[in-house]
């Protein structure tokens, strides 16, 4: 138990002092993933998940509590992030039912949920966890 609540608040630290959430990132990932193995048709589901991709690729930043970085600088690596990831969605939609089997296409939303979760976690860990007054 002590090794997870170590790990948690070493994750936590390292997040604040480079300047980005670790976990925050894995899930732009997944959800960036997922955005680019739909996008080949314009529908409202579509135009809410690149909407939600837009909010959760710059929202994090301001839950950074030391110092922050840059906004520009912060917000073009969260974009390189999600740009990658959906040119893997692109790729992923492509390989289905030739590569890879069709009942993977629900793959990278399976692992957004997962990721979200334990995102979830840390993050209100870190808001609830109690810190001794100085």
């Amino acid at each position: 138990m002590k090794s997870m609540s170590r790990s948690s608040r070493a994750q936590s630290e390292f997040a604040d002092r480079n300047g980005f959430a670790v976990d925050t990132s894995f899930v732009l990932f997944f959800l960036a993933v997922e955005f680019g193995r739909t996008i080949s048709s314009v529908t409202l589901d579509n135009i809410f998940l690149l909407a939600t991709l837009i909010a959760f690729a710059a929202l994090p930043y301001f839950l950074l509590t030391d110092e922050k970085p840059k906004f520009s600088h912060w917000f073009f690596g969260r974009i390189l992030i999600a740009g990658f990831a959906v040119l893997l969605g692109m790729m992923f939609k492509q390989s289905l039912g030739v590569v890879l089997p069709e009942a993977f296409r629900f793959l990278p939303m399976t692992l957004l949920i997962v990721t979200a979760m334990i995102c979830s976690y840390i993050q209100f860990y870190g808001f609830l966890k109690l810190r001794l007054a100085k």
